[in-house]
């Protein structure tokens, strides 16, 4: 008997020997993100490009061929520099007749003042008649008008001599050629096109539909797409009134808030457009797990390396993002993928951010 009950308690030890302790549970890798509230609409993101706010079609004063050239485009000119000459022959000879004029006529002067001053000493002494003393100091008069004629007539020929020389009147930057050497062109023919570099603006091209329904407090935030880094804020200037009429988009004109050195005239520009809104938060739609008709999501214990499900309202939903009412705090941080295969309290691990 006493051999028979040792048997069986050596069994009953077997027994709990042979039972395993159950497996800890995983730890899942989980992806996940940080909750952050909005207070800005996102009206949406648009191309331009940094242009001069003023800009003018300069052209010579005078017809003629052009016989030079001296600047190419993009080039920084100050004021007074050459851009382009006619050939001055005509003008040329057009001074040196005039000149001609007036030397004629000062010769023509210079007899008519001896003349009158003879007529008058004739007269002076009783000699002399009274209509051949008229007569000289009409004709002096006549040759003074003259001269005054002649020289106004050489300055005109001197100016036009200068117009065949096109320079600038304040520091451009040379954006355009609309004429060749060798190309005849009219009095007032757009040859080049100078762009002032002093005041810049932003240009884009704004949907017809968006341009008429902007808010008053609409933002615009320019950015240089080669470099992000160099940003600055903007105003609308003026929209275009109407639509081109291929694309459906009014140009719209924005006065940056600073300029920064990074834009230069011609540089690519990306503009977002945003408008203050209540706060709100706004997840990826994978984070969010429906459950009984509810929607939860799964918030992570940062110290514990936890997870627990967590009730929220939702205010909307898109294609691939919800819009949140309640249930979560800004700067929480919650699983953004692989909701459905958690538990509550099971240990995770946090492999990287989700991308917004």
């Amino acid at each position: 008997m006493k051999r028979l009950v040792m048997l069986l308690a050596a069994g009953v030890v077997l027994a709990a020997c042979s039972k395993k302790e159950p497996p800890p549970e995983p730890v899942r890798p989980v992806l996940s993100i940080e909750v952050r509230a909005y207070d800005q609409e996102n009206l949406g993101r648009f191309a331009g490009s940094i242009q001069a706010r003023f800009e003018s079609n300069t052209g010579f004063r005078v017809p003629g061929r052009i016989a030079s050239r001296n600047v190419d485009v993009g080039s920084e000119v100050e004021k007074g520099t050459l851009l382009a000459t006619l050939d001055p022959t005509d003008q040329q000879n057009q001074l040196r007749a005039s000149q001609g004029d007036l030397a004629k006529i000062e010769a023509q002067l210079i007899n008519a003042q001896a003349n009158a001053r003879r007529q008058q000493e004739l007269f002076n002494r009783g000699v002399g008649a009274q209509a051949q003393l008229d007569a000289a100091q009409t004709d002096l008069k006549t040759t003074q008008a003259s001269l005054d004629q002649a020289r106004a007539a050489v300055r005109q020929s001197q100016d036009q001599l200068a117009y065949t020389e096109l320079r600038t009147d304040h520091p451009a930057v040379v954006t355009a050629w609309n004429a060749e050497a060798g190309q005849v062109v009219t009095a007032g023919q757009q040859v080049v096109t100078l762009a002032r570099p002093d005041i810049k603006e932003a240009v884009i091209d704004l949907p017809a539909d968006l341009a008429e329904q902007l808010p008053a407090d609409v933002v615009f935030v320019v950015e240089a797409q080669l470099d992000p880094s160099t940003q600055t804020t903007a105003i609308i200037r003026e929209i275009e009134p109407q639509a081109q009429s291929a694309t459906r988009t009014r140009r719209a004109r924005l006065t940056l808030a600073e300029t920064p050195a990074g834009f230069r005239l011609g540089t690519a520009i990306s503009v977002t457009l945003s408008s203050a809104i209540k706060p709100r938060i706004e997840l990826p739609l994978a984070a969010v797990q429906d459950v009984d008709g509810k929607s939860r999501i799964w918030v992570i214990d940062p110290q514990n390396q936890t997870v627990s499900p967590r009730d929220i309202t939702l205010l909307g939903r898109g294609a691939d993002s919800v819009i949140l009412g309640g249930g979560v705090k800004n700067g929480e941080r919650v699983v953004s993928a692989g909701v459905n295969s958690l538990k509550p309290g099971q240990k995770i691990r946090i492999d990287e951010d989700s991308p917004r």
